[in-house]
């Protein structure tokens, strides 16, 4: 097939795709309705992990989940999560809400869209359970 062809139908086939998905509904962000679905989600990531507890932020594309393991953070990754023990972790508070340093290189950085007493709150159960 020549090139001319084959080019505008992959590139129409891939933007067909992306707006099928989009408009069935695939593209919405996920979220975390209450602790049990933050539980299930840290589960999904660390099934051997035992979850004691959980608080999801308000806005709920993220959660604080206390583990056997310690304290850990469920978040919001487009469609799906992501989760990370805070061991090592530094906070700063930025316009967003919070802003979350990981000793992770496939996950560096976490910004989390707290109200500023939720951030203040998150931000010493954090600290406070820190070894």
């Amino acid at each position: 097939m020549p090139l001319h062809v084959l080019l505008p139908l992959v590139v129409l086939g891939i933007a067909g795709i992306t707006a099928l998905l989009h408009l069935l509904g695939h593209s919405r962000q996920v979220v975390i309705r209450d602790a049990d679905d933050a539980a299930r989600m840290w589960r999904h990531h660390w099934p051997e992990d035992d979850v004691q507890s959980a608080q999801v932020a308000q806005d709920g594309h993220a959660a604080l989940v206390q583990t056997a393991q310690g304290v850990g953070l469920v978040w919001a990754l487009g469609a799906d999560t992501s989760a990370r023990l805070l061991t090592g972790a530094t906070l700063a508070p930025c316009g967003a809400g919070l802003r979350v340093r990981l000793r992770d290189f496939t996950a560096p950085t976490v910004t989390l869209h707290l109200r500023p007493d939720e951030a203040r709150a998150w931000q010493t159960r954090i600290e406070g359970h820190a070894p």
